[in-house]
């Protein structure tokens, strides 16, 4: 069996596209730095993190953006002997207009340099390119109406204006003009096109329905590329909408693949909520994951499910099996981070940490809520229960100046346990807080008076659900709890301010402030993250 979700932790918006027989899943980074998380597989159940090709200041540069900004819906593809990367830069969330910039990017290796932005237009967010038969290239987005006055047949949000198309050439940019040819379904939202060709059809798959419980994949197709396009007898290939007892929720907004072997799957993102500390609610920590159906052709030519329906499996027949994740020891040795580590928003990374004698160092720059320059390390949470551990040496003058362990979602939702400076203490730990007060991103903090030993001290959280522990210990002694339990719910898609607000996931990770200015550098002996259901 295939378990899903095959991409686990924050991993949304999956465009899949198969060379060969090496399978690549690309998936949204949004404000986290490099960007565009791109996974390669050999049998669709495992899959290895090979490149986030977005890492240089000429593909990318998000400081400013706000919270679940950044970088949406890329598009991944192969043609022409190379690869192809489409992707917004959303540099605004609230408010009538999105500023969305959408750019393409190519290399002839997937884990290559990737060759400068090249940018297309700003009409609206979720690029994609298709590659037709013939040689030419369309790009496609859907287009924001800031008036709220959208066309699109959308009751939701009227500012989902459909999906346009436009020839592109790679030499000269756009061609011809703009053409809107979906307009979406009453399911409304309508985004994220994707389009392949099959036995004279041009299929056209977007997203519906938001990011919430109402998601949904939407098929449609046309003779010819610019329309008219006519809906899927079921309009949804998939979606969970209304269905409480699957433990797959939010599926929707995926892409079409054909194996070598003539197997047709249809990838998906998808939530798994957990209930609250007062088991009420859905929250998801984990944020929005990718997952993948078996589908089946019909004699009307059209795409279903394998199984019927519209929701998709927990478990997919397969010769193949998910291998579990198992306990990570990072050592921050060599020139880069590990894999499974990013910052926020920066292109100039030397400003923020740097990696000396298998330590990582922490700059102290601005506040853990900051939108430009922030000293944060993380990693995503992919368990719904872990633990996670870091050891560091820090030595603060003020409590202005701070280092430590956090979980975090956004600048709005974060809990963390900080080594900072006391007048009358020296050293002392304290909590930090922001339990998703939005609009005023109230801080919460409880100062622990008890002064520190000299030298390293370790930090650790025990996240089980939807809450969390604080330890901490100095040097070979035991751990020792440090606060009382924390609501890990706020951590989520859900928290603060509800679903549709924010669209990432939990991270856990190593953080350090300086608001003073002076940059006191914190230093970071290791990190453990260790899954436990």
């Amino acid at each position: 069996m295939i378990t899903n979700p095959i991409l686990r932790g924050f991993n949304p918006d999956p465009s899949m596209c198969c060379v060969g027989s090496d399978y690549y899943i690309a998936t949204s980074t949004f404000e986290w730095f490099p960007g565009v998380s791109i996974y390669h597989s050999k049998d669709l159940a495992n899959w290895k993190l090979v490149a986030r090709p977005l890492n240089r200041p000429d593909l990318l540069d998000m400081r400013g953006n706000p919270d679940s900004c950044g970088i949406w819906a890329p598009c991944l593809s192969h043609h022409d002997g190379k690869f192809w990367l489409v992707y917004t830069d959303v540099k605004r969330l609230d408010g009538a207009f999105k500023d969305a910039h959408n750019y393409i990017t190519t290399c002839e290796t997937i884990d290559g340099t990737w060759s400068k932005a090249t940018y297309v237009n700003s009409s609206g967010f979720d690029p994609s390119l298709f590659h037709d038969d013939d040689g030419r290239k369309y790009f496609m987005n859907m287009q924001w109406n800031h008036r709220g006055s959208g066309t699109g047949g959308n009751p939701i949000h009227d500012s989902f204006d459909g999906i346009l198309l436009q020839e592109w050439n790679p030499e000269t940019g756009l061609v011809g003009k703009e053409k809107q040819i979906f307009e979406g379904t009453e399911r409304g939202l309508t985004e994220a096109p994707h389009m392949f060709k099959r036995n004279g059809y041009y299929y056209l798959t977007t997203a519906e329905g938001g990011t919430g419980y109402d998601h949904a994949v939407t098929m449609a197709r046309s003779k010819n590329i610019y329309g008219p396009y006519e809906a899927h007898p079921d309009k949804h290939l998939m979606t969970t909408q209304g269905v409480t007892d699957s433990p797959l929720q939010r599926a929707g907004h995926g892409q079409y693949i054909e194996t070598p072997d003539g197997e047709i799957y249809h990838s998906f993102l998808c939530g798994r909520p957990i209930t609250g500390p007062d088991g009420k609610g859905r929250f998801c920590p984990l944020g929005r994951e990718t997952g993948i159906e078996r589908c089946v052709w019909k004699d009307d030519d059209w795409l279903y499910l394998e199984t019927g329906g519209q929701v998709p499996r927990l478990n997919v027949p397969s010769t193949a099996e998910n291998k579990p994740e198992e306990a990570s020891s990072y050592e921050f040795s060599g020139t880069s981070l590990p894999d499974d580590f990013q910052w926020l928003r920066t292109p100039y990374p030397e400003r923020i940490f740097r990696l000396d004698e298998n330590d990582l160092v922490l700059i102290g720059r601005e506040s853990i809520g900051s939108w430009f320059e922030q000293a944060l390390v993380a990693r995503r949470q992919t368990t719904i229960a872990y633990e996670a551990e870091t050891t560091v040496s820090f030595d603060p003058d003020v409590y202005q100046q701070a280092a430590g362990l956090t979980t975090y979602y956004n600048r709005h939702k974060f809990h963390a346990v900080m080594i900072s400076g006391d007048a009358e203490h020296g050293r002392i730990l304290s909590i930090l807080s922001c339990p998703g007060d939005y609009p005023d991103c109230a801080l919460t903090s409880d100062k622990f008076e008890t002064p520190l030993p000299k030298g390293q001290i370790s930090l650790k959280v025990r996240v089980d659900k939807a809450l969390q522990q604080f330890y901490w210990k100095a040097g070979t002694d035991d751990w020792q709890k440090i606060g009382p339990k924390l609501n890990a719910a706020v951590i989520s898609d859900e928290g603060g301010r509800g679903e549709h607000g924010s669209f990432t996931g939990a991270f856990v990770g190593m953080v350090a402030f300086d608001i003073t200015g002076q940059a006191r550098e914190a230093r970071f002996h290791g990190f453990r993250y260790t899954p436990v259901y």
